[in-house]
């Protein structure tokens, strides 16, 4: 029953607003309050149920628990233009410093997990992570002279997990991943001679879509004080958006790239854990998101196979956790993480909108056990400025300079039964 009760709350989840914004890329730099604050880190120490949001097989040691939380996040992002404008054919932009106005949002998260016997767990984890989420004001016509401009991206993924306990100390674990997204765009009509379909360009109010794919993962013991864990998640194969189709590469499409997890937890010391993981994201794999914008741009119409997309590189990221055992109710956590960016210099036209730009994200976080079965999780996030300058690929004569920074706060509550 109580598994049952957990499985409807997720449905529910599933459709509360969960917008977020870039941090690695557009993925969020963690899932869960307890893994946020060691930045992320987590593949190879599991300790509550959202821990399938990293590696599956993490459920087979968390035990009987269900977990909720949210977070505040705030990105503060602008874009700078220096250079005089040119006549057409020339894209100029109009010179000065652009901030957007949307710089807070709420991020939900949701897990429970239910051991069916000493060997086998079910479990569901529910998170959220987006990217892209700007909106410029129209002020001179706003940055591509459409008045207020900018895209909202919101995805939610559901992951219903079976993990199984093998061996003593040893699991794997699989979560077939439901994902649910939703996009707008707007102010984007100055690129309608470049389009496939200027109809399903812009100004299309919001579209969605679902899409499915699975993660798989490994946790265990290697010695008495080094634990393990590696995960893999597919391509979540989504459907199109066809009220973008003529903006998107691929008629539309935006699959959700393909995932790898690593990572090492040591507890050599008494009452403390260090956490080493390693992230690899397949961005360049999805062509909506990894397609240069030129000669693309140039040789091929937006919304075609081959159409001009944001141009992010893969990443890969290295995050490393601290946590330390205080008292039997009080547990303290750092953390920090580096992921070189993947837009490049020559790709920042189109990034005005995506600026996903950072690189460092410093983190420190707690858990309070206030009764054997009750738990109130925090962490707090700073990711400092991190900007990328290059031309303007359509006008030479102008530089566009993206830059963000971050900050955030989340809070849950834990209880076990």
């Amino acid at each position: 029953m109580r598994l049952k009760t957990a499985l409807g709350i997720a449905a529910a989840t599933a459709f509360l607003p969960s917008v977020a914004s870039a941090t690695n890329g557009y993925f969020s730099h963690g899932y869960g309050t307890i893994s946020s604050g060691m930045a992320g880190a987590g593949a190879a120490l599991a300790q509550d149920s959202i821990a399938a949001a990293t590696n599956p097989a993490g459920l087979a040691f968390v035990g009987n628990r269900v977990d909720g939380g949210l977070e505040l996040f705030s990105p503060r992002r602008k874009y700078e233009v220096e250079g005089p404008m040119a006549p057409p054919p020339a894209f100029s932009l109009q010179p000065g410093s652009y901030q957007s106005s949307r710089d807070a949002f709420l991020i939900p998260h949701f897990g429970a997990n239910h051991r069916i016997n000493d060997r086998h767990a079910l479990g569901v984890s529910v998170f959220a992570n987006g990217g892209m989420n700007t909106s410029y004001p129209g002020d001179n016509g706003g940055p591509f002279y459409g008045g207020r401009t900018g895209v909202n991206l919101e995805q939610l993924y559901i992951a219903p997990t079976w993990s199984w306990k093998f061996a003593d100390n040893q699991a794997i674990g699989i979560s077939p991943m439901i994902a649910y997204q939703r996009f707008e765009a707007k102010g984007l009509g100055a690129f309608a001679g470049f389009s496939s379909d200027p109809s399903a360009l812009t100004n299309n109010g919001t579209d969605d879509a679902w899409g499915y794919g699975i993660q798989i993962g490994w946790q265990g013991e290697i010695t008495d004080t080094l634990r393990g864990g590696l995960s893999f998640r597919t391509i979540l194969e989504m459907e199109e958006f066809d009220e973008y189709q003529g903006l998107f590469a691929e008629q539309g499409d935006f699959d959700i790239p393909q995932m790898l997890n690593a990572g090492i937890a040591w507890s050599g010391i008494d009452s403390h854990w260090i956490l080493l993981d390693v992230q690899h994201i397949r961005y360049s794999d999805i062509n909506s998101v990894g397609n240069p914008m030129l000669p693309n741009l140039m040789t091929a119409e937006l919304g075609d196979d081959d159409g001009a997309g944001f141009g992010w590189d893969d990443m890969t990221i290295v995050k490393l956790g601290w946590q330390w055992q205080q008292t039997d109710q009080q547990t303290w956590r750092a953390g920090i993480s580096y992921g070189e960016q993947p837009v490049q210099e020559e790709e920042v036209l189109f990034n005005i909108l995506a600026p996903g730009v950072q690189e460092w994200h410093f983190t420190g976080g707690f858990t309070r056990q206030f009764s054997d079965s009750l738990e109130l999780s925090g962490s707090v996030l700073y990711s400092p400025r991190n900007s990328v300058k290059g031309d303007n690929p359509l006008n030479p004569q102008q530089t566009i300079e993206l830059s963000m920074y971050q900050v955030g706060v989340s809070a849950s509550i834990g209880w076990r039964y």
